[in-house]
């Protein structure tokens, strides 16, 4: 067997070590020209090292025991009268035991300072005190009160793994490099209040274990804070982070506050866990913002935040309240795939771009506030009542899921904050209106839907289950046909004027020779022709009579005629008699359209009767009768000429006026007892079977728009 590595030699001073207890000896650091540490030097070997330091002097002492009037002997013999402080040149103090007070308040480090693996077993003060040089405090351990306010770290400062079991304070310390504290302890408070940091600060898997403070602390490079553990409450407010914020993976056991925090560079809080209440109110994200994906065990606060990038809270869990209201996001704000489990008020809030909730689930019931450019609800989840209020939005809401009433209304007024006040919108001064448009309802159960007061020119409906249950309330407006004549071919086309839904216009806009005004650039309308529109027509038909809107429901049972003589699953004859029925009175709906066809087919009645109909003169009556030759009863005969076709001028005043009454006769379905031809008596026939048809067209069409 090998024998055992030799120590350095630093590690064996013997000079008053007792065996019985340290079987390895003394291990500090022997002073130069000596064999034993500082500590152990001869009380006349000890005045005479002492005597020949000067004002910043390098020295080392790593692993010596210091008691509290040895060090004060140490830092006297380093007094610099023109500060009236310790001044230190390279200061190695590495594995050394303070048990004293330590006292290093207004010390100059001039070069490095070495801590690591020290002990202070009473409170360590080094405040005030600057460290020119990197200061090394890696593992070290402070049992009392471990205070640096104010001091000045010019070089990097290193408290890797330190533990800091009493309070810390880094009040309104400076750390001209980066500082680190990654892994380091704190048991009991721990205060960087006010403290600045120029470059990196790194507290990664750092364990706060009491109350942490790092109000009105300035963070001008990266804060880096992943995997840090905070079980106490935790204080960020009026904080500023001008580079980067890594809180991922952080676990905040009780409150966080980052009330008024300014975050300049990006904030990152991806998988953070926050148990107890997690509060930025006021805060200010200018970069991105991740808390993608968080957990918020209790109460979520950003009340009156500034999102001035895209926020990001995608797959967050929040298990608390969420308050977002007064909050303003100037770029997109993601909740996609977001849970959330309590009962909520989401709002009032202002965006200036998209508020994302596709995939999201909401547990409870939930009134969202928002004032918005565009609401995407694709496939979430409502597993209670809801209700959406929105300004200036447009909707997309396909494939949701809800189980119980959901509203989507467009709030007329600006929103009212619960303590008072509007919400603010100078996100959407270029806006031409606050009104709300809905994208998409495809794939949705609208037997609990109810919307108010909505755009639906450009919603899309194909595939849309129970449409025919759903509730329009208010001005919901839809597209309507182009309004004007369209010379496109003879005879000129022009569109009766309707509602007519935004996969309508798309399918017309792509056919063959197509008319103006038609918009084939409807987002997402696919393929849907008339047969699949025929059914959502019928079933918003029975929506707007079930709310007793009898001219919203004809429109629609034109667009449902429409597509059913368009469709390409029904017969020619089926075909035929619909286009018939269109040609002639708009499908039962269009008066003007029938009296038309009236007034049409009664001109063509008084010109073929003034032509053919009417007799040349009234037939004369003839009697004629046999008288018995004996006498007695004479019978007579009374007979009547046959109609002869008129000759010469057929088209007279006198014959236009008995025209006129024969065809008006035959409008009301009533004989006119004028002396006809047989061509007359066909016309007559012909007329009475016809023109009260077209008048009742005429009829029904002016009822259907007009009844309630």
């Amino acid at each position: 067997m090998s024998a055992p590595p030799i120590a350095p030699s630093w590690l064996h001073c013997a000079y008053g070590a007792d065996p019985a207890t340290d079987p390895v000896g003394c291990r500090g650091v022997h002073v130069a020209g000596h064999t034993a540490c500082l500590a152990h030097l001869a009380d006349a070997d000890r005045d005479a090292y002492l005597a020949g330091l000067t004002p910043g002097a390098s020295i080392d002492h790593r692993g010596t025991t210091f008691t509290e009037s040895l060090l004060i002997a140490l830092l006297n013999a380093l007094h610099d009268p023109s500060t009236g402080n310790a001044c230190l040149g390279n200061a190695q103090f590495g594995s050394a035991t303070f048990k004293g007070y330590a006292r290093f308040e207004s010390a100059t480090f001039e070069d490095g300072a070495g801590f690591e693996s020290a002990t202070f077993e009473n409170d360590a003060q080094f405040g005030s005190a600057t460290f020119k040089g990197y200061a090394r405090f890696g593992s070290a351990t402070f049992k009392g009160d471990a205070g640096f306010v104010s001091a000045t770290f010019e070089d990097g400062a290193g408290f890797e793994s330190a533990t800091f079991k009493d309070g810390t304070w880094f009040v309104s310390a400076t750390f001209k490099d980066d500082a680190t504290f990654e892994a380091a302890t704190f048991k009991d408070g721990a205060g960087f209040m006010a403290a600045t940091f120029e470059e990196g600060a790194r507290f990664e898997a750092a364990t706060f274990e009491n109350d942490t403070w790092f109000e009105t602390a300035t963070f001008k490079g990266y804060a880096r804070f992943e995997a840090a553990t905070f079980k106490d409450v935790t204080g960020f407010g009026s904080a500023t982070f001008e580079g980067d914020a890594w809180f991922m993976s952080a676990t905040f056991k009780d409150e966080a506050r980052f009330g008024s925090a300014t975050f300049k560079g990006d904030a990152q809080f991806e998988s953070a866990t926050f148990k107890g209440d997690a509060r930025f109110e006021l805060a200010t994200f200018e970069g991105g913002t991740w808390f993608e994906p968080a957990t918020f065990e209790g109460d979520a606060w950003f009340m009156s935040a500034t999102f001035k990038g895209d926020a990001w809270f995608r797959s967050a869990t929040f298990k608390g309240d969420v308050r977002f209201e007064s909050a303003t996001f100037e770029g997109d704000a993601w909740f996609e795939s977001a849970t959330f489990e309590g009962t909520y008020q989401l709002g009032p809030l202002a965006c200036a771009g998209r508020v994302v909730l596709s995939g999201a689930v909401f547990s409870g019931p939930v009134t969202l506030s928002l004032a918005a450019r565009r609401l995407e609800c694709r496939r979430t989840r409502w597993s209670s009542t809801a209700e959406i209020r929105l300004r200036y939005a447009t909707v997309d809401f396909a494939h949701a899921v809800f189980e119980y009433p959901l509203t989507i209304a467009a709030e007329q007024d600006l929103f009212v904050l619960t303590f008072g006040g509007q919400l603010a919108e100078d996100l959407f001064q270029s806006a031409p209106d606050p009104g709300v448009r809905v994208a998409s309802v495809r794939g949705v159960d609208a037997a609990h839907l109810v919307l108010a007061d909505l755009d639906l020119s450009e919603c899309l409906f194909a595939g849309t289950v129970h449409l025919d249950q759903l509730r329009l309330e208010g001005a919901c407006t839809f597209d309507t046909a182009p309004p004007a004549v369209h010379w496109r071919r003879w005879p000129p086309v022009r569109f009766t004027e309707r509602r007519v839904l935004a996969e309508e216009h798309h399918w017309r806009a792509r056919r063959p020779g197509a008319a103006r005004g038609w918009n084939v650039a409807v987002l997402g309308a696919g393929r849907a022709g008339p047969l699949q529109l025929a059914p959502v027509y019928r079933a918003l038909r029975k929506a707007f009579e079930d709310g007793k809107h009898e001219p919203g429901a004809a429109d629609f049972y034109y667009g449902e005629m429409e597509m059913r003589r368009h469709a390409d699953d029904i017969p020619r004859s089926e075909r035929g008699l619909l286009t018939a029925y269109w040609a002639l009175s708009g499908y039962g709906l269009r008066a003007s359209r029938a009296l038309t066809w009236l007034g049409a087919a009664m001109l063509l009645t008084i010109v073929l009767l003034m032509a053919f109909g009417l007799a040349q003169d009234t037939p004369k009556q003839t009697a004629t009768g046999t008288v018995p030759a004996g006498g007695g009863k004479v019978t007579f005969e009374i007979g009547k000429d046959d109609p002869q076709n008129p000759t010469g001028n057929r088209f007279t005043g006198e014959r236009f006026e008995k025209s006129l009454n024969v065809t008006l006769n035959s409008v009301v379905f009533r004989a006119s007892g004028q002396d006809l031809t047989t061509a007359g008596t066909y016309i007559e026939m012909t007329s009475r079977l016809t023109e009260p048809v077209l008048l009742g067209l005429a009829v029904l069409a002016v009822r259907n728009r007009v009844k309630r």
